[in-house]
């Protein structure tokens, strides 16, 4: 069944496609075409209407309300709208409906409607980022959803009409050609839009959470192209390579017959110019277990470069070598042109979970900076073996702190380090790749790590000023537990499970305390998602932390700058104040704690002028007074916030920016538990 609103009125006609700018130079003319602004995902708008001299004037120019979309997590709804030709074009609720909203006034203009039955009703991700626009620059103008049943939907970006000539009836079945026998409703899905580039529209995939997978065997999160004109595959890039292709040996005891996931489950990036894709792809099915694919496991938390036309491999890097840790790549690539030592680059950075910065000659695939092979802890996990080293960018610098030691705890009295340290004893600790124990060996509850699985970074990732080679990245800074134990012998050919250390993860405010080890996310720690989103079920507050408290200094979450001219960091802002919960603390009574940031990620945009940020979302836990609804404009060159408003809820999305009727308007969705999901367009009176 669809349901469609016709538009009476469209606030301007779409405009003719343009020759593509390069892809590092931002959105371009007045637009946001693509998720990230362009297609290198910079997030950066040249425009300046709204400047340092009167952002503080910014108002709620208008609101449009998600509540009659379907009920969802609202804190999930990540989407960011697409603006071309006066119209915004965005997804939302449960059904993943797609909507077309008059970009100067919020009225909606057309709503098309998918009932996919029980194929739509098992999702395998809840979140979604939005859609993909497409123009043939003569009036043929489509809009591109990936369905929660796993369908790539092609419509009339007029009218929100099917293109019947697309597939069939206007639509691909993406469940097809995956080499598995049958893939089941809900095994795999999409979270982000695909990306278009020329003609071909780029699709990747999401799966299940892989942190205590049921078996070893799932679907493989192939790499696809379609013609935008007929929905025909052009081309499959096997993420998990087939006897006879590059990489196959790298999974040792036929492991790539029934090994999956390796999907790529945050938005793609493009060169329009050169016509590459830059693919961030997934780890391999068990997030903190590989003792079931051993070897190396390419393409496996790789960034693989391809022609979008053909789907030929560039180049490829893996930035991390049989992954135990759930450390996949989580966020856009980042494309952007610098100048290091006098020599101009087309670059692409990479920020990771575990705080890296991997910067590489787009076109050619070399690291900018020397990237060193360094010897890691090993693996004592039987059945496990881990990779002796793995790739450490020389520059930049880490964007927060990795690794673990006494030295990362609190110390704001000799009390709590006291408290603290004794709680640090429990678990095994060292350098970053330590990897996860079995659970209570050696006298130890599990693992300690930091940063924690799901990130440093997420799917947030960062923003980057075009012009200057800027990047600005958020991140919070909370350690996790990872422990292994024998899996149920229903689930015997994964030999172990991954779970998290029986004391629940640190810094999450007082609770109970779990005396085994119970998979990640679950019991103490809650329901959480690779995305670091969240299930409908709330989780407890729990806290290996003294007394309540964070168990590692400050910040707990913020924005680092990079010059990505000269690898350097150029300064680092807290994500706003110390949540109450910490200030109004008694055992901190007299002792100002006021810039630890609140520990959650900054959803950012960048103009001329400022960067934008809120104190965004993406808690893997509920604690109290972790997020907040505050949206600050920033110093681009300090930190500094020059203003800072209230929105009526948590940002959700990563705001864009726009012109339509003469006006600057910046949108950003909204949400939390409770409170209904919305966009909010800010403009000046």
């Amino acid at each position: 069944m669809r349901v469609r609103i016709a538009p009476a009125w469209f606030a301007s006609a779409l405009l003719l496609a343009t020759i593509p700018a390069s892809a590092q130079q931002g959105a371009k003319n007045g637009e946001w075409r693509y998720y990230g602004g362009d297609a290198g995902t910079t997030k950066y708008s040249p425009l300046d209407q709204i400047n340092a001299s009167n952002v503080k004037d910014l108002k709620i120019a208008w609101r449009w309300k998600a509540d009659n979309f379907g009920k969802r997590p609202e804190f999930n709804w990540e989407v960011t709208p697409l603006m071309v030709g006066g119209v915004l074009y965005l997804t939302a609720g449960t059904r993943r409906d797609a909507v077309a909203v008059d970009a100067a006034t919020g009225e909606t203009l057309w709503v098309y409607r998918l009932d996919e039955g029980p194929r739509g009703a098992v999702v395998a991700r809840a979140n979604n980022r939005g859609l993909s626009y497409w123009s043939d620059g003569k009036g043929d103008d489509r809009i591109l959803l990936i369905s929660p049943g796993f369908q790539l939907v092609c419509l009339n970006a007029k009218n929100g009409h099917e293109i019947s000539t697309f597939g069939t009836n206007g639509r691909v079945d993406l469940n097809e050609g995956l080499d598995r026998a049958v893939v089941k409703p809900g095994q795999i899905g999409s979270s982000s839009p695909a990306i278009v580039v020329g003609d071909t529209a780029v699709v990747g995939a999401a799966l299940l959470a892989g942190t205590a997978p049921p078996t070893k065997e799932n679907v493989p999160g192939y790499i696809r192209g379609y013609d935008i004109r007929t929905g025909k595959k052009s081309w499959t890039f096997k993420t998990i390579p087939r006897p006879g292709e590059f990489g196959n040996e790298t999974w040792e005891n036929d492991s790539w017959k029934y090994t999956g996931n390796t999907g790529a489950w945050p938005p793609l990036s493009a060169d329009l110019e050169l016509g590459y894709v830059y693919i961030p792809v997934e780890m391999p099915t068990g997030d903190f277990y590989g003792g079931t694919h051993l070897g190396n496991n390419l393409f496996s938390d790789s960034l693989v470069c391809l022609d979008a036309k053909t789907g030929k491999r560039i180049w490829h890097f893996q930035l991390v070598h049989h992954d135990v840790w759930d450390w996949d790549i989580s966020s856009p690539p980042i494309l952007v042109d610098i100048t290091v030592a006098g020599k101009k680059i087309k670059a692409v950075a990479q920020v990771t979970k575990q705080a890296h910065t991997y910067v590489f000659d787009r076109v050619t695939g070399k690291p900018v900076w020397p990237i060193e092979e360094r010897p890691v802890p090993q693996s004592d996990v039987p059945g496990e073996r881990t990779s002796p080293t793995q790739p450490i960018p020389t520059k930049p610098a880490p964007f927060d702190r990795q690794g673990i030691s006494v030295d990362d705890l609190i110390d704001f009295t000799p009390a709590l380090r006291e408290e603290a340290a004794k709680i640090l004893s429990q678990y095994k600790i060292g350098p970053l790749y330590t990897p996860p124990i079995v659970a209570d060996s050696g006298g130890k509850i599990g693992m300690m790590m930091l940063p924690h699985h799901v990130g440093g970074a997420n799917w947030t990732g960062g923003a980057v000023d075009a012009e200057t080679g800027v990047l600005y990245v958020s991140s919070v800074t909370q350690p996790d537990v990872l422990a292994l134990s024998v899996a149920d012998p229903k689930r015997s050919d994964m030999g172990y499970v991954g779970g998290r250390g029986g004391r629940g993860a640190p810094g999450r405010g007082p609770g109970p305390v779990a005396t085994a080890p119970v998979a990640p996310g679950r019991g103490a720690g809650g329901v959480v998602d690779e995305e670091g989103g969240f299930s409908a079920r709330p989780a407890p507050r729990t806290n290996t932390g003294p007394q309540g408290l964070p168990l590692v200094k400050p910040p707990w979450g913020r924005v680092t700058a990079i010059d990505l001219n000269t690898g350097d960091h150029l300064w680092v802002a807290a994500n706003g104040p110390t949540p109450d919960y910490i200030t109004n603390h008694p055992a901190l009574k007299g002792i100002d704690v006021s810039n630890g940031g609140k520990p959650s990620r900054s959803l950012m945009m960048v103009t001329k002028t400022l960067l934008f940020s809120s104190e965004g979302n993406n808690l893997w836990v509920p604690v109290a007074g972790a997020g907040g609804n505050a949206f600050r404009a920033m110093d681009k060159k300090t930190g500094k916030v020059i203003h800072e408003m209230q929105l009526p809820a948590m940002t959700t999305g990563v705001p864009m920016t726009y012109m339509a009727d003469g006006r600057q308007f910046i949108v950003v969705a909204v949400g939390a538990s409770g409170y209904p999901a919305e966009l909010i367009a800010l403009a000046l009176p």
